[in-house]
């Protein structure tokens, strides 16, 4: 789950601009989804790709795997 790192909350996570690239045609390569939190206005990115890396998060963004405290 990709919650705000300010507000510890997914519940007001918008996604502003998503990428979905595919390299041969078929296969999904990489995925990347800009957020922004309309609570605090933090932002932040997810990105997942096939190579060694998988998924990653910048910003007031993070991923867990947790439920949200707050829902």
């Amino acid at each position: 789950m990709i919650e705000c790192t300010k507000c510890e909350t997914p519940q007001f996570l918008q996604i502003t601009q998503s990428r979905v690239y595919f390299e041969d045609g078929e296969m999904i390569n990489e995925i990347s989804e800009t957020y922004e939190c309309t609570l605090c206005g933090g932002t932040g990115m997810y990105t997942y790709t096939e190579d060694e890396d998988g998924t990653a998060v910048s910003g007031d963004v993070q991923l867990t795997k947790e439920r949200p405290k707050h829902a």
